[in-house]
């Protein structure tokens, strides 16, 4: 079968790989649609930077170089293995792709996004989701209604990463927020936030195309650099200060502006990774008595809410997602690397 395979920095290949068979407890997909995300970018320009040892094999996988990727995507159901129940031949279905040690802090908390040896089915694994077909353990597969198509599904992961950021940051129906950046985590905090009743949400976006993009499917956008984002906040809240900020930018000034912006009370969700330290004061959290809290990736739960959701009609792909086929992701790794484009989805049909 054909599958884009990580061998080391900057050398990402399509290749002939062998197909892979079900195991007992597994499930074998043909897969339609994976996602390029950041963690691609940071893998194929930066892989030790990214945490991805090429020399050692993963501490929970065992998975070495060379690397099938593709960690956020959907397919059909091929197979079944031996003592599967409650998924058939047919079924369609988004993979949650973390594996994590069971044993450290987080996993004894039940925090398995946060597990301190965590991987990720298409990062550090036997496959992913960038090839024809792929096997998961059963236990990964989260089945897609009939009015949630492969399209959708391959941005179930992406938009979980958002939907877990909105769990933390307890904002209710009714409530207002502000969102730093406008990339697929930043529409996915807006798609989130719409989910929740939450209709008064301001996206703070520097790009003149992302704006447009996310103005697109109904968000009110600012320029931070060129238009008065303190005034545009004021006039959003009626000059009390958003109850929920979210960095999905990754900058130093989504940060200093997030917390500027709150209301005495109000919380920050850094859910961005940051590849550069920043200062800010910290008596800006006590005297308005405001908090920062991290978001990492998603848990089970947030995948069924993500599918209910959808189900329901909240998300929509006009304008921000866009197909390439599995030979294109080379190219589409470079375009996004250079800022262009939005959501880019590779399709593993042969």
């Amino acid at each position: 079968m054909k599958a884009a395979v990580f061998h080391g920095k900057e050398d990402l290949r399509v290749e002939d790989v062998d197909e892979p068979t079900a195991g007992p407890g597994e499930v074998k997909l043909r897969n339609a649609f994976a996602g390029i995300c950041g963690s691609d970018l940071h893998v194929y320009y930066a892989p030790e930077a990214a945490g991805l040892d090429l020399d050692k094999p993963h501490p929970v996988t065992g998975a070495t170089l060379p690397q099938i990727l593709g960690h956020e995507f959907a397919g059909t159901v091929v197979d079944v293995g031996e003592g599967v129940e409650g998924i058939a031949v047919g079924d369609r279905a988004a993979v949650w792709p973390v594996y994590y040690c069971g044993e450290c802090p987080a996993c004894r908390k039940g925090k398995y996004n946060a597990c301190q040896k965590i991987g990720f089915h298409g990062l550090s694994s036997h496959g992913g989701g960038m090839a024809e077909f792929t096997t998961v353990p059963a236990s990964k597969i989260h089945l897609l209604p009939e009015n949630v198509d492969l399209t959708l599904g391959a941005l179930v992961e992406p938009m979980s990463v958002a939907w877990h950021a909105v769990e933390r940051s307890n904002v209710q129906a009714g409530k207002t927020a502000l969102i730093a950046g406008a990339g697929p985590i930043g529409i996915g905090v807006w798609f989130a936030l719409k989910a929740r009743g939450i209709d008064r949400v301001l996206v703070s976006e520097p790009s003149a195309a992302r704006r447009e993009t996310i103005a697109a499917v109904g968000a009110k956008v600012v320029d931070p650099v060129g238009e008065d984002l303190a005034a545009a906040v004021a006039e959003l809240t009626g000059g009390d200060g958003v109850d929920v900020a979210f960095d999905a930018a990754g900058a130093g000034p989504a940060i200093t502006s997030g917390i500027a912006s709150l209301t005495p009370g109000g919380r920050l969700v850094v859910v961005a990774i940051h590849e550069r330290p920043m200062e800010f004061l910290p008596t800006q959290l006590v005297m308005a008595e405001t908090e920062i809290a991290g978001a990492l990736a998603y848990l089970p739960a947030d995948f069924d809410a993500v599918i209910e959701a959808m189900s329901r009609g909240v998300y929509e792909t006009t304008g921000w997602v866009e197909t390439v086929p599995l030979d294109g992701v080379v190219g589409a790794i470079e375009k996004l690397r250079g800022g262009a484009g939005a959501k880019i989805l590779v399709s593993s049909a042969n």
